[in-house]
């Protein structure tokens, strides 16, 4: 029960009321429920007092001493408790919304379920305190200790924590939303699935945190130090951590979708599993980190550090890796497909399983790579230094090639038994049909084929007209080195002058050329003729009907025949030695 002659005390002063608890020291101040509302208390001293439900709304209580006070459910709203002392005080279910509690002592204070919205705690003693429940939105404790307080589930939204200490405190499932903590030391802070969306962390002290599934979307982290920090399935969608210490942190299947890591220092972290769709990761050190089934597509990795990362069955679709170090890198499995690899470093990478589809590896090292079961299609790679590319596994004798696109194919004509039959049969059974494509002649050309298919050839039918010039060389070459022998019907030549030019100065092959009577070679075809012996005797036809009944005697037994006179020519040797003193 309230004592009136200690309200009357107190209402004399403050003077009048500290001579009377020196001289009363064993009375505990009975005060519950009193109207104190802007009365004059700075430097009272009303340790152990009871405050219960006490109204003390604008009240001065600066230095005051609280000490062990009983203040739950006190209204304090607005009170200026600037310096006071409040260590062991209980203000559980206190209103101290908007009070200036800056300096003040609330070591072990009682805090449970208090209204603290938009106090000011700047400079103030939280340690020990009791802050579970509280309503802590939009407060200031700039510069704070709460070193090790537990503030679960606590609503610090908005709050101002500039250089606050925070070291080993409880914020598990906190409200951080819009908080500043920019200097702020959280090191070995508890803040998983705590909310820091938009909060304000540049170069804050996150070293060995465990933020494991916070919420970081658009969190600045700008030269923050999370190293050693548990950043497990936490969501930092569209975070600024650029020059961001993350050395050794734990990311893994975390979300980074889109968040700017420019600058930052990822080594020996972990990114398993982790969205980066987007990131930007440019000059960012990712030496031993890893980084396997990540998504990195789309993301920005020009000049990155990684080193002997481990990028294994990662997405790198359509990302930038321009001039960044892979050397000794893991991408095995790895999707690089549409990936710009610009000037990049890959000498010693594990590239097996990697798919390469449409990749510009332009000025690229790739050299002492592992590339076996590697995909490559489209690739870009002029200026690429491909020098001994392994192309077996490492428990199988290794072989080399200096060229990625070969690489598979010479895979395959050493471990493929059909694949070696099928070239085989095509350069035993392939012939080339060349000759015009209009609607007329080609009439003429499909015969040459269902015909070469009764004899068992494999008949090769090239349309120069659908042919870029650019390809149109390499093309028809390729072709011509898979065939037995060439027809090339030369009647209207609209092509076969350049497929012949192309191809017959180089292919010691039988060349049969066919032409409908009453129609002139093209001007270059005797020169070809009387220069090259494995061009034969032009041959003429009236029509298809005569061209197909002459076909086994005029056409196959002719090349056959040609084809036994020009192997024999190539076997005939000279049997002597060379001497390589005869060529000083």
């Amino acid at each position: 029960m309230t004592n009136i002659n200690q309200i009357e005390i107190l209402m004399r002063g403050v003077e009048q009321w500290n001579k009377w608890r020196e001289e009363n020291p064993n009375l505990i101040p009975s005060l519950s429920g009193v109207n104190l509302s802007g009365v004059n208390l700075c430097g009272a001293n009303l340790s152990g007092a009871d405050l219960t439900g006490a109204y003390l709304i604008g009240a001065d209580l600066i230095e005051a001493d609280l000490s062990g006070a009983n203040l739950h459910e006190a209204n304090l709203d607005g009170a200026n408790l600037d310096g006071a002392n409040l260590d062991g005080a209980d203000l559980s279910v206190a209103n101290l919304s908007g009070a200036d509690l800056s300096g003040a002592d609330l070591s072990g204070t009682n805090l449970r379920e208090a209204n603290l919205i938009e106090a000011d705690l700047s400079n103030s003693k939280l340690s020990n305190a009791k802050l579970i429940g509280a309503n802590l939105y939009g407060v200031d404790l700039s510069g704070a200790n709460l070193r090790e307080v537990n503030l679960r589930e606590v609503n610090l939204r908005e709050a101002f924590l500039y250089k606050a200490n925070l070291r080993g405190a409880n914020l598990i499932e906190a409200d951080l939303s819009g908080a500043n903590l920019s200097e702020a030391n959280l090191d070995g802070a508890n803040l998983s699935g705590a909310d820091l969306s938009g909060a304000n962390l540049i170069e804050a002290n996150l070293d060995g945190a465990n933020l494991r599934g916070a919420n970081l979307i658009q969190t600045d982290l700008i030269e923050a130090d999370l190293s050693g920090a548990n950043l497990i399935e936490a969501n930092l969608d569209g975070a600024n951590l650029s020059e961001a210490n993350l050395n050794g942190a734990n990311l893994s299947k975390s979300i980074l979708s889109e968040a700017n890591l420019y600058g930052a220092n990822l080594s020996k972290s972990d990114l398993s599993g982790a969205n980066l769709y987007g990131a930007n990761l440019s000059n960012v050190n990712l030496s031993g980190a890893n980084l396997s089934k990540a998504d990195l597509s789309k993301a920005n990795l020009y000049g990155a550090n990684l080193s002997k990362t481990d990028l294994s069955r990662a997405n790198l679709y359509g990302s930038d890796l321009s001039k960044a170090d892979l050397g000794g890198a893991n991408l095995s499995g790895a999707d690089l497909s549409e990936a710009n690899l610009y000037g990049s470093n890959l000498s010693k990478a594990d590239l097996s399983g990697t798919i390469c589809i449409c990749s510009d590896f332009t000025n690229a090292n790739i050299s002492n790579a592992v590339i076996y079961g590697v995909s490559v299609w489209n690739l870009i790679n002029e200026g690429l230094i491909q020098e001994n590319l392994i192309i077996t596994q490492k428990h199988e004798p290794q072989i080399t090639v200096d060229n990625i696109e070969v690489a598979q194919f010479i895979y395959l004509l050493l471990k493929n038994k059909n694949i070696r039959d099928v070239i085989g049969t095509i350069a035993q059974k392939g012939v080339l049909i060349l000759g015009s494509f209009s609607l007329d002649r080609k009439e003429i050309l499909d015969a040459i084929r269902i015909k070469l298919r009764e004899y068992d050839f494999v008949p090769i039918m090239f349309d120069f007209d659908k042919v870029s010039s650019r390809d149109f060389t390499e093309t028809i070459k390729i072709l011509a080195g898979l065939s037995r022998f060439v027809i090339v019907d030369i009647t209207n030549p609209k092509s076969s002058p350049l497929e012949l030019q192309a191809t017959v100065p180089d292919y010691k092959i039988p060349f049969l050329p066919i032409i409908e009577r009453g129609e002139k070679p093209f001007g270059m075809f005797e020169d070809l003729n009387k220069k090259y012996p494995w061009v034969l005797q032009l041959m003429e036809y009236g029509n298809m009907e005569e061209l197909i009944n002459g076909f086994q005697k005029g056409i196959i037994d002719r090349a056959v025949e040609a084809e036994k006179r020009l192997n024999k020519e190539k076997n005939t040797r000279n049997p002597d030695n060379l001497d390589i003193n005869n060529f000083r």
